[in-house]
């Protein structure tokens, strides 16, 4: 198991919960200890998209099947108590995905209604690693803006824009590309992918 500082990944109700559980998956499988929070309309995006039942009150981490061998601490998203609402708990970066237009005004303004803009304000002040995954489309002037905010106050804004040069035949293998980048920001190991100026990968090696 890794020995690296602990990570931080929220699920919020933009499009795109089969990034957020791809992603969880990676993280775990990297050997970190993961906090998970899911906002509610988090909840409501993964049911939607995935038929998956996620209790925010009794939450069951079985519901993503098997983490790996890293440890998953599961918080509310109204629990002000846990250890990632504080900057004296130590992270090795937070990630935001997918991040709803909703989620990123209120970073970009600094209002912490909830665990996840709490922890995410918490990562800015500290000049930790904060990563923002949007998937929204068409983008307003009002959501450019607040890009531009979150990036000018340290954040890294990552949109879910998987690449097409890795020849991708599945839909795995788009989730997989995203993922990868994200976890290449946070300086874990990431799902195997083809990157530029490298040979394609066959259709078994990039399997998970």
């Amino acid at each position: 198991m890794s020995d690296g500082p602990d990570l931080v990944l929220a699920i919020t109700g933009a499009s795109g919960a089969p990034y957020a559980v791809a992603l969880l998956h990676a993280l775990c499988r990297s050997g970190r200890t993961v906090h998970l929070t899911i906002s509610g309309s988090g909840a409501q995006v993964i049911r939607e998209e995935l038929g998956i039942e996620v209790s925010l009150k009794r939450f069951d981490p079985s519901v993503f099947g098997d983490p790996g061998e890293g440890r998953l601490v599961y918080h509310h998203h109204a629990d002000f108590s846990a250890g990632i609402a504080s900057g004296s708990f130590p992270t090795g970066g937070m990630v935001v995905a997918p991040c709803s237009m909703s989620t990123l005004a209120s970073i970009a303004g600094g209002i912490t209604t909830n665990l996840v803009t709490r922890a995410a304000d918490v990562h800015l002040k500290e000049r930790r690693k904060l990563i923002l995954v949007p998937r929204e489309t068409p983008l307003s002037l009002i959501h450019l803006e607040n890009m531009v905010t979150v990036t000018r106050a340290g954040a890294i804004v990552l949109p879910a824009m998987p690449g097409w040069y890795h020849r991708p035949r599945t839909l795995d293998d788009l989730v997989r590309f995203v993922v990868a980048r994200i976890c290449d920001q946070l300086g874990v190991d990431s799902p195997p992918i083809a990157r530029w100026g490298m040979p394609v990968l066959s259709e078994d090696a990039g399997a998970p």
